[in-house]
């Protein structure tokens, strides 16, 4: 039995009427946090090069994907193996270049142009109404209305090649090393 298989099968024995309480009371909702905080952990070992402690990070992300298509699979919604299916689909599909009849790409730029050309036809660009709601007061900011704003902040900078989540993770570290050294 293969190691992905058993790690299927303990996520659903903790989920089981006999499983762990906790495991059992979770839903997509209430792991999304723990999802995050799993990512930042793993993220913490790329940018600090510590290969020693990412297969460990790398195991509690996958935990997470598990979980979640186990919750989905008692639902009735799906299972890990559509999960898989569609991932590699996906994989084929945005790599015509590999699987396809389409011409060869021969370098990584030649790949990421290409993307870019993918990724503008899905993603609506950002209007200067769009942006200039982002100067807004924060006086009646809603959980809805918040996250619009975010949504239009990253998506106007995609739109000029800039990593929103990267620029925000850094700034967030030279915050915390600020506060360490210079005290809150």
């Amino acid at each position: 039995m293969s190691a992905l298989h058993e790690l299927r099968q303990t996520i659903a024995r903790l989920r089981a009427p006999d499983g762990c309480p906790w495991d059992q009371e979770q839903t997509h909702e209430s792991l999304v946090r723990c999802l995050i905080d799993e990512v930042s952990e793993l993220i913490e070992t790329i940018d600090r090069a510590d290969m020693d402690h990412m297969r460990e990070e790398l195991g509690d992300v996958l935990i997470q994907v598990y979980f979640h298509a186990q919750i989905a699979e008692e639902a009735g919604l799906f299972d890990l193996e559509a999960v898989a299916r569609e991932v590699n689909e996906k994989l084929i599909r945005r790599h015509p270049h590999v699987f396809g009849d389409h011409q060869r790409l021969d370098t990584a730029g030649q790949v990421i142009t290409k993307w870019e050309q993918i990724v503008k036809q899905k993603l609506p660009v950002p209007t200067a109404a769009d942006e200039g709601k982002i100067q807004q007061t924060a006086e009646n900011l809603t959980d809805d209305e918040l996250g619009k704003q975010l949504w239009i902040l990253a998506a106007a900078a995609r739109s000029r090649g800039l990593d929103p989540e990267g620029a925000l993770r850094r700034q967030t570290d030279r915050v915390i090393a600020d506060v360490e050294t210079h005290g809150a």
